[in-house]
C-alpha cells in the first residue's frame, strides 16, 4: 500500500436546496453549489483561504500545497486533518520551515508558479488519437453532476484512456487541479500514461500545474491563452482546447487524425 498520512474524511454535501422566485413571480425550489472557507495551516502557519465545495477537502489541501512546491513528496506530510466548525485544514509536517513561504489568495493561485522553478520536468512523449478523444468526450459527458443540478462549478478529471480515474467539481478550476494532484499522490498514480481533462480555460497557470503534475495531454472543453500554448510548447504537453462533440483544437503537440467525421455537403 502507498504511504497515506493520517487524514480526516470531512468532505461536504456538494449541493444545497434553496428557494427562488422565478420569472412569474412564483416560489421555485432549486439547488445551488455549496461554497465554504477552508484555511490551510501548515505547523500551525496560516497559509492561505480557499473557498471551496468542500467535497474533497483533504485531497484540495495535499495538491495545493504539492502544486505550490511547498511539499515535495507525500511522506514529508504527517498528517491533514480538517474541521468545518472551525473552517481549516492542518497539515503537520513537523517541518516549521515548510509553512514560511504565505501565498496570497483569489482565483489566481496558481502565480506562485513560473517556468523558472520547473526545469528538470521531463514529460513523456507522447501522441493520441483522434478517435481517443471523442470517446473519452462521450465517457466524460456521463459526470457533471454537480453542474447539471446546480451549476456553478468547475470539473477536472484524470484520465486513463477512456477510464477515468477521478473527477472533481469544486467553485474554482485551480481548486479542482488540486485536488486531483493530491488525489494522485493519495493514491500513488503515475502520471506519463494520463490526460488532464478540464472545463475551464488553458491559462499559463493551469498548463503549468499540469505539467508539474507531470501529464503530457491536457484537454479542454474552454478556450486557451496564447501564454498557456507558451508553456505547452515549452514543456511539450499536448494541449487540446474547444473540446466539444466532434470538434476541437489542437495548439501543440501530436494527434492522429483516424477519425475525421464527414465534411457536410
Amino acid at each position: 500500500m502507498p504511504y497515506q498520512p493520517e487524514m480526516t474524511d470531512a468532505g461536504l454535501s456538494p449541493i444545497h436546496a434553496v428557494t427562488a422566485l422565478d420569472e412569474l413571480g412564483q416560489v421555485r425550489a432549486v439547488q445551488v453549489a455549496g461554497e465554504a472557507p477552508l484555511t490551510l495551516f501548515v505547523d500551525e502557519r496560516k497559509i492561505v483561504t480557499l473557498m471551496t465545495l468542500g467535497s474533497y477537502p483533504e485531497a484540495l489541501a495535499v495538491g495545493y500545497l504539492r502544486n505550490q512546491h511547498l511539499i515535495k513528496a507525500l511522506r514529508e506530510i504527517k498528517s491533514v486533518q480538517v474541521n468545518w466548525e472551525t473552517e481549516t485544514v492542518k497539515v503537520n509536517t513537523g517541518d516549521k520551515k515548510i509553512g514560511s513561504k504565505a501565498i496570497t489568495s483569489g482565483c489566481g493561485q496558481g502565480a506562485v508558479l513560473s517556468i523558472s522553478e520547473l526545469p528538470a520536468i521531463q514529460l513523456a512523449k507522447v501522441t493520441i488519437k483522434q478517435s481517443l478523444i471523442y470517446a473519452l468526450l462521450r465517457a466524460l459527458a456521463q459526470y457533471n453532476k454537480i453542474h447539471r443540478q446546480a451549476g456553478g462549478v468547475h470539473a477536472c478529471a484524470l484520465c486513463q484512456g477512456v477510464e477515468i480515474l477521478a473527477f472533481v467539481e469544486d467553485v474554482g478550476r485551480h481548486n479542482a487541479v488540486d485536488a486531483i494532484a493530491g488525489l494522485m499522490w493519495l493514491q500513488d498514480w503515475s502520471s506519463d500514461d494520463k490526460i488532464f481533462y478540464t472545463t475551464g480555460r488553458l491559462t499559463s497557470e493551469i498548463v503549468m500545474k499540469v505539467a508539474h503534475i507531470g501529464i503530457p495531454v491536457l484537454l479542454s472543453r474552454s478556450g486557451v491563452t496564447h501564454k498557456g500554448i507558451q508553456i505547452a510548447q515549452e514543456f511539450g504537453i499536448i494541449l487540446i482546447a474547444h473540446a466539444k462533440d466532434q470538434r476541437f483544437l489542437v495548439f501543440n503537440g501530436d494527434v492522429i487524425f483516424d477519425a475525421c467525421p464527414a465534411r457536410p455537403r
